[in-house]
């Protein structure tokens, strides 16, 4: 049960979405995680980040490589799901590419 398992913010896990609703982004597919350790090391819960391989660029949508494939992180899809949605750890993003996630999140949240 991953929620025994420790997980850290900007790990890349393959996560299972559905069911969802509307424009929500679907299937089982990779994700990163978003939450502190505040929040995934005492919930059930973890704040993710969908990764797809198709979509458009926008400032809140992030390009990156990872395993020789192109992708894009899709911070307007952000949510908080249950860790046994988690189903397998494939990676994590370099340090560099994990700062730029967090600053675009913070500034996404701001109140400018």
């Amino acid at each position: 049960m991953v929620s025994q398992r420790l997980i850290r913010r900007g790990e890349i896990w393959i996560v299972k979405l559905d069911p969802t609703v509307g424009s929500e982004i679907r299937k089982t597919r990779p994700c990163v995680i978003v939450s502190p350790a505040e929040i995934h090391d005492h919930l059930r819960t973890a704040i993710i980040a969908p990764l797809t391989s198709k979509g458009f660029s926008a400032p809140y949508r992030l390009h990156v490589r990872l395993g020789g494939r192109d992708g894009i992180i899709l911070l307007d899809q952000i949510r908080a799901v249950d860790k046994s949605r988690l189903l397998k750890r494939v990676g994590a993003l370099a340090p560099a590419t994990l700062s730029t996630v967090l600053s675009v999140l913070a500034e996404l949240f701001s109140e400018q």
